[in-house]
């Protein structure tokens, strides 16, 4: 079932027991985040609704989605890669020559037509509408960490639209509160809605700009995934969904947004008014130091008459967003493997925060074919931010450090078959980089090696038991006492 809305997915979870409501009163400084990095670092932490939260009449859900199960909940999905297999039958369309074949073909263009967005006059979210009395100060906004420059929304999903071409895009950048009427837009440069942002800023206008806090968590996917360029995110939301998204226009701004949001803040984004934003605990584990973003500044709020304020808290791995990004990485292997289809699997461990490494295995055929793969893959929208890339044979499981370890170690020579490559983009976050948002990059080759490639001695043999000891253990196994 799709959910339409974030109430209908908080009212699955307490049916399924994945709910946890907490009574006693919380505050938004430091408190509710520390209760929630806890939770999460224990390793199994239910979705949480805190209640009564101090000087707010407007709950905060937390760690909604930090287990595989929970997101399993939530997409409606056992199998992400489903994702990205829709996404690649939509390439695979062809328009058909003959009218046999246009019937044929109407009850799949009739599937598509159910993944686009719906418009509609009003929904919840347009319960309550403030201009002039909008503020920011109304919500219950954390602190995360003692040393972060004041409360961040973490999880607004933002809306703009790209000048030139009409193309929706919904991107999850934090945002530091200013004041009741005015935030700071964290977009890093390689971000789309810094894009849009930019093409604005040559024309000297401000870019309208919509934030959602709080919708059906398919949307909410489609926000962080990395979609390929030029698709409408609302459409994406479709596709996971299965199910039209209903849109309504939003109030001051020629945007639309998710009818059954919980939250939404509408204004514009001014690249005449640049402000310094951090420093904030982020999922590196180091606090980004801070840096001039542009300001958003407010001009309408749209809300439930009893909203849900949703949050998310990041620092060192392993948090919430670990797990959104492992749904990311198998949802979009298909779409890998359609640019590079000798990729059998792909990985990129919570512990490297995502951009920082990503193990690919390949089945492979030719030499180099390996730093073929890493070089193309560094040419692929979000991938081209990874800073370490390592390439495994296809018998390797990359989901497993300790085999990616042994690979490293039993089949690539340091000087042979490691790529460096100087000046490249890096994440505006990395905190290791030389330069702001410019650095170096490295490619392992961890697969077999041939003659072609310079391995001139024999490739040994790997170990294996034989297929008869190993009949024999397995029927005996019972009698020698062991414990299953």
């Amino acid at each position: 079932m799709a959910f339409d809305s974030l109430y209908e997915y908080i009212d699955t979870l307490e049916s399924i027991g994945k709910l946890h409501r907490v009574k006693t009163e919380v505050d938004t400084n430091l408190e509710i985040a520390e209760i929630m990095r806890r939770m999460m670092y224990s390793g199994n932490s239910p979705a949480i609704l805190f209640e009564n939260v101090k000087g707010y009449d407007i709950p905060v859900l937390g760690n909604a989605f930090g287990t595989m199960d929970l997101l399993k909940t939530a997409l409606n999905l056992s199998d992400f890669r489903e994702i990205g297999k829709r996404i690649t039958d939509l390439t695979k369309l062809k328009i058909p020559s003959n009218l046999f074949d246009k019937l044929k073909m109407l009850p799949r263009l009739s599937e598509l037509g159910e993944y686009a967005p719906k418009y509609v006059e009003s929904g919840a979210v347009t319960e309550i509408i403030e201009k002039e009395k909008a503020n920011l100060y109304s919500l219950p906004i954390l602190k995360s960490f003692p040393d972060d420059a004041g409360k961040f929304i973490t999880f607004g999903l933002t809306i703009t639209k790209h000048p030139e071409t009409g193309i929706r895009n919904i991107g999850v950048y934090r945002i530091q509160i200013v004041n009741e009427k005015k935030a700071i837009m964290h977009w890093q440069t390689h971000k789309r809605g810094a894009q849009h942002y930019e093409i604005m800023k040559e024309y000297c206008k401000p870019i309208e700009t919509a934030i959602v806090i709080g919708t059906d968590p398919s949307t909410i996917f489609s926000g962080i995934a990395p979609v390929p360029e030029g698709m409408d995110k609302f459409f994406f939301s479709g596709i996971v969904r299965k199910k039209g998204v209903k849109l309504v226009k939003c109030k001051t701004v020629d945007l639309e947004i998710p009818a059954n949001s919980e939250i939404v803040l509408e204004g514009y984004v001014d690249p005449n008014e640049m402000r310094i934003e951090g420093p904030f605990g982020d999922h590196t584990g180091f606090y980004t130091p801070p840096d001039p973003y542009p300001t958003f500044n407010l001009t309408c709020m749209m809300r439930r008459k009893n909203p849900i304020y949703l949050t998310t808290v990041v620092g060192k791995p392993v948090l919430e967003d670990a797990y959104i990004g492992k749904v990311i990485e198998q949802s979009f292997l298909p779409l890998i493997q359609m640019f590079q289809p000798e990729v059998t699997d792909f990985s990129m461990p919570a512990s490297g925060w995502f951009q920082g490494l990503a193990i690919i295995s390949i089945k492979k055929r030719y030499p180099g074919q390996a730093k073929k793969v890493m070089l193309g893959l560094w040419g692929m929208g979000q991938l081209s931010l990874t800073k370490i890339f390592v390439v495994v044979d296809h018998d390797i499981n990359v989901h497993d450090i300790n085999e990616v370890i042994w690979a490293i170690t039993t089949k690539s020579d340091p000087k042979r078959d490691i790529l460096i490559i100087d000046n490249t983009p890096t994440d505006t976050l990395d905190p290791a980089s030389p330069i702001l948002n410019l650095g170096s990059k490295m490619g392992i080759d961890a697969t077999t090696k041939t003659r072609e490639e310079g391995f001139m001695r024999d490739i040994q043999k790997p170990v294996q038991v034989d297929n008869d000891t190993k009949i024999l253990v397995d029927k005996k196994w019972i009698h020698y006492g062991f414990h299953n």
